[in-house]
């Protein structure tokens, strides 16, 4: 029997090993191991783990069908609020979100909902059950731009209340952030994303790739010429932010951005395919977010002797407390409370170096967060062959710079209604990214939710 203060251990990769491989590193629960872990939850009457899920999932419902054994049952419940399990259960800060408001980590630890949610999601995938679709069409034509969480989110609502949906892709392959951002050994691209999104297909939703809105064709057309009756943008932010230090141009320095993109969905990391990427034996990446434990784990796994470059200390980190915890056990070396200066760069334009200055903690800024100060003459340099910037990103202003009376802020974001992902303009909706600048995938779906309510709601005014 388990101990109820504590979670059910979950398997993983061992450290030494996984740092030489892309396999996935968290190997999950087993079904008797669910089972155990459900046991756990006293499904509350009043659960505010629901209220800490941005796409509010019957989390008392699900795990009480885990319970009993009924895993198919337990899909059901989750279907009727995520079209992405798989991908939620590996990838949501649950510590921040659902498990933070769990009853249980008042006196121990809380129920580990997002291991049971990707074992149920797995258990799916792998038995081919299917989700529950409309039983007729209503006719209305709805356009989604982006496949990524957002779009495929608000894509997957909108069949399901009998909209016939197409999504219009920039890339070549469907997934947007899932495919790009993310590594491999954090969220297998077959064995979960691409399956996760034949779900979606299931559903009746229409993909197009390869075209990019503002350049193959632009919302206004797809409104006017097209016949969609409405639009939803969830184009992401793929836009990297640099710091402006001198040398930021050499070759070398990547954004975030540029080197997961290149190892996850151009394979770098494979030797057997035309896209290499060079890995650098001393890696420096700037940065303290999920985005920077990402590089940092992959420049890892390609040989090198990786440094994370952080102005704040460990306690500011922005990256959820498991995958900081996974990159120290896979020998990511942290330089906290340090902060870039200058880039070094030899007389070929190769980086070489950097020199960074120390950093004390000050007064809180206007995040709650006490700011960073440099310690005057505390400068150092450091030997390297490769930087990695993750700075956050921002939204790509094609779109908005090509779809007449689009409203964005001054940081290119589109301006959308929270509760409905309304814009300025009659009829287009937007959420995740492009609305509020790089943030979660959970977050991106609560907001694609969103979308799919206000355009049924608009819909139905018409």
């Amino acid at each position: 029997m388990a101990d109820v203060l504590k979670k059910v251990p979950v398997r993983e990769q061992d450290a030494k090993v996984r740092a030489t491989n892309f396999e996935e590193v968290c190997l999950g629960y087993n079904q008797e191991e669910a089972m155990e872990e459900a046991t756990r939850c006293i499904n509350c009457k009043n659960a505010k783990c629901v209220s800490g899920c941005p796409v509010a999932i019957d989390i008392p419902g699900f795990i009480k069908e885990v319970k009993e054994g009924k895993i198919e049952e337990a899909y059901k419940v989750i279907g009727k609020s995520s079209a992405l399990p798989a991908i939620c259960g590996r990838v949501c800060p649950q510590e921040s979100q659902c498990e933070g408001k769990c009853i249980r980590g008042i006196k121990g630890e809380p129920v580990s909902i997002g291991k049971l949610e990707r074992f149920v999601a797995d258990y799916a995938l792998e038995h081919d059950i299917k989700p529950e679709k409309a039983e007729t069409t209503n006719g209305h034509k709805i356009a989604v731009i982006g496949s990524g969480p957002a779009g495929l989110t608000c894509a997957g609502d909108l069949a399901k209340m009998g909209y016939e949906v197409t999504v219009f892709e920039a890339l070549h392959e469907l997934g947007g952030v899932l495919v790009y951002g993310i590594p491999e050994f954090r969220l297998p691209k077959q064995k979960v994303v691409a399956k996760e999104i034949e779900k979606v297909k299931e559903l009746g939703v229409k993909f197009e790739t390869n075209v990019v809105i503002g350049k193959s064709t632009t919302i206004d057309q797809l409104i006017e010429e097209e016949g969609f009756e409405a639009v939803f943008i969830g184009s992401g932010a793929g836009l990297p932010m640099f710091m402006g230090i001198p040398g930021e141009n050499a070759n070398g320095v990547f954004s975030a951005n540029e080197y997961l993109t290149r190892s996850n969905l151009m394979k770098a990391f494979d030797e057997s395919y035309d896209t290499p990427i060079v890995g650098g034996k001393k890696v420096a990446v700037v940065g303290g977010g999920n985005v920077a434990m990402d590089a940092a784990r992959t420049a890892l796994r390609l040989g090198a002797e990786v440094h994370i470059v952080y102005r704040r200390s460990e306690a500011e980190l922005p990256a959820r407390v498991e995958e900081v915890h996974h990159a120290k056990e896979e020998g990511v070396i942290f330089d906290l409370l340090t902060n870039p200066k200058e880039i070094f760069v030899d007389e070929n334009g190769n980086v070489k170096g950097m020199k960074v200055i120390r950093m004390e903690l000050g007064e809180p800024d206007a995040s709650g967060r006490r700011r960073p100060v440099e310690i005057p003459g505390s400068e150092y340099e450091i030997e390297l062959d490769t930087v990695i910037m993750s700075l956050g990103t921002s939204p790509n202003p094609l779109i908005s710079s090509t779809t007449k009376g689009l409203e964005t802020n001054k940081w290119k974001c589109i301006v959308a209604d929270e509760e409905l992902g309304k814009t300025s303009k009659e009829g287009v909706y937007a959420g995740g990214d492009a609305v509020t600048g790089a943030a979660t995938v959970i977050l991106a779906m609560g907001a694609g939710k969103a979308g799919a309510k206000g355009i049924d709601t608009y819909l139905k005014e018409e």
